[in-house]
């Protein structure tokens, strides 16, 4: 299994404008996103597929996204969730962060979801290719990990 340097997010918002602007701005990251508009649609992809990182909305049309946060974590207790929503009360966040979420950022704070984001995926990148690397599997280190590396093997760490 060849590393895949790319992470992959999946994006769940029941507002077409909002997944386009979201896929956008990851695909300038160099991150691969698939957005969808329902909680439905999402349980399925994440039984079907693998991602680094799951972007969820607080307003979806079938389910809550704070119930589709607690099926998440229930299917796949490792991979971090972050909340993208106006909802932007405090006990909306804490709703959040209960349901099982890593994050919750409030719209339109692309600023900060974006640093979440780098945040979240970067852990993810390291933590898959230490996983292969473990597997005895032959893997290319990315640019950035590489570095990381040469840099700490250079201060004897």
């Amino acid at each position: 299994m060849p590393f895949n340097p790319q992470p992959r997010v999946l994006c769940v918002d029941d507002d077409e404008d909002s997944r386009e602007m979201l896929s956008t701005l990851l695909k300038l990251r160099q991150i691969e996103t698939k957005a969808v508009g329902t909680a439905t649609q999402a349980l399925s992809l994440i039984q079907a597929e693998h991602f680094d990182l799951y972007l969820l909305d607080t307003w979806l049309p079938d389910l809550d996204g704070f119930e589709l946060c607690r099926r998440m974590r229930d299917f796949d207790p490792h991979t971090p969730i972050l909340f993208f929503s106006g909802a932007a009360y405090d006990a909306d966040k804490k709703r959040g962060i209960e349901a099982g979420a890593n994050a919750y950022v409030i719209k339109p704070d692309v600023d900060g979801l974006l640093g979440s984001i780098t945040q979240f995926v970067s852990h993810a990148e390291s933590t898959t290719a230490t996983q292969t690397m473990r597997a005895g599997e032959d893997v290319s280190i990315p640019p950035r990990l590489a570095v990381l590396k040469r840099s700490c093997s250079s201060q004897g760490g």
